[in-house]
């Protein structure tokens, strides 16, 4: 890959105009780590002359203004702990983080909203909102690197889906920078959206091809008293049996997943397929509704564990032998399906899995697979009238795979917004489906 100071040392003089000496670094300057991060994202032999580091809303503005006028195509990023989700992005000139764009703008505490800009990191947003007893509505992949703005544009949303729904649900407010450098901004504090779109949702899942999110408002909750966990392993007819049963009972939980007999086997729950349930309330609210789904649990021939003391620790195990990995050859793929064949999606594959079971989507990860048994898993998704994509997984394996494995009617509608939101195709080329 060439660097910036042997392609157009101008572009670098140019952007150190705007974001400052030091913010705009060239690609053989990038740490290591971040290089790695970067190239697991890119088509091969694409070349990338940095990475630059706005540290304001306006500075990230001007930068996208430059960028389009030099018809420079760039790659939004965070922190980099998602980059490599989707597609193998091409023909890229420069990665722009907004990780100095970490400012927290304004915590309505009454009203129980929050506005921050895009960089801030997701733990650091939650350790604000913990010293008012308030807490986010969403746990992302990795909290401890995820930025907010990196959440909202890979739809991230996590197991607290099941009592929050999805994180584009949550956002009040958005400000994103457009193609031309000019902010838009639709909902919160403002009082109309921009050409009628809802940009909170347009913007949810866009994976950084329509543009760069800058600011956001999201809703927040008051933090719970008690939180407790019940598990129950068995038979995998007898898990989703009762999974039907809670999900159509008047327990209230805030997650509830099935996890594979792997994954079940590497967090000590034993051999068996499971459902994992949490509630937060107060403490007799808990205890009851926990109470009620071990009586059902173990009427049906399940084995049932609960956990009050450190449960929080066994949903940190879960997100982390789910989604962090040494080796760069993991694989991990988001599959959607109908919540009734969750559990026989699961035992498809012997491999570490979990599924949110209220809305029928989940995350398997391998640590080997063939493409030939990926196609055939995501066959079988399809047939279940749900899908499979890669999110993660070697640069030769997404070369030779399709990785969204789109097969819906919406392609030349969602081509319409990508032109309407980027005619010139600057951001994140190929990242989307349909290689949008």
């Amino acid at each position: 890959m060439n660097a910036i100071s042997s392609t157009n040392p101008k572009n670098q003089q140019e952007l150190e105009k705007i974001v400052g000496v030091g913010n705009v670094q060239p690609w053989d300057k990038i740490e290591s780590v971040r290089q790695q991060q970067i190239i697991q994202c890119l088509a091969p032999e694409t070349p990338i002359q940095g990475l630059i580091y706005p540290q304001t809303q306006q500075q990230l503005a001007e930068v996208i203004a430059y960028t389009n006028q030099q018809q420079l195509k760039v790659l939004p990023c965070g922190f980099c702990s998602k980059i490599d989700w989707g597609g193998l992005v091409k023909n890229i000139d420069f990665a722009v983080s907004t990780q100095g764009m970490n400012q927290l703008i304004e915590h309505a505490v009454g009203d129980l909203t929050v506005t921050v800009e895009a960089g801030m990191k997701f733990s650091q947003l939650q350790a604000i909102l913990a010293q008012k007893n308030q807490v986010l509505g969403f746990d992302p992949s990795y909290p401890e690197t995820a930025t907010i703005g990196g959440i909202i544009a890979t739809g991230d949303t996590g197991s607290l889906r099941q009592r929050y729904r999805s994180i584009r649900d949550l956002i009040l407010g958005i400000s994103i920078i457009r193609y031309d450098g000019k902010i838009a901004k639709a909902g919160g504090r403002v009082v109309k959206n921009v050409a009628g779109y809802d940009l909170m949702k347009l913007f949810t899942g866009s994976y950084g091809t329509l543009g760069i999110i800058s600011q956001i408002t999201l809703r927040v909750y008051p933090q719970a008293e008690v939180s407790g966990t019940v598990i129950l392993t068995g038979e995998a007819e007898a898990i989703s049996q009762v999974n039907q049963i809670l999900l159509a009972s008047a327990l209230t939980p805030v997650a509830v997943d099935l996890i594979s007999s792997d994954l079940s086997k590497i967090l000590g729950l034993g051999d068996n397929i499971g459902l994992m349930v949490r509630f937060q309330s107060i403490a007799e609210g808990i205890k009851q509704q926990s109470q009620r789904l071990i009586e059902l649990g173990e009427k049906i021939g399940l084995k049932a564990i609960y956990i009050d003391s450190d449960e929080d620790n066994l949903w940190q195990q879960l997100k982390q032998q789910i989604w962090q990995s040494e080796s760069q050859d993991s694989i991990i793929c988001k599959v959607g399906i109908t919540p009734t064949s969750a559990v026989k999606t699961l035992i498809q594959y012997q491999t570490l899995g979990m599924i949110h079971a209220g809305v029928g989507l989940g995350v398997l990860r391998f640590d080997s697979i063939s493409p030939e048994t990926l196609l055939k898993l995501r066959n079988w998704c399809e047939s279940q009238g749900g899908f499979l994509s890669i999110l993660k997984a070697p640069v030769d394996l997404k070369q030779k795979l399709e990785v969204w494995g789109y097969a819906g009617n919406a392609l030349n509608l969602m081509r319409q917004i990508k032109q309407q939101f980027d005619p010139q195709n600057q951001f994140s080329p190929n990242r989307f489906v349909g290689g949008i």
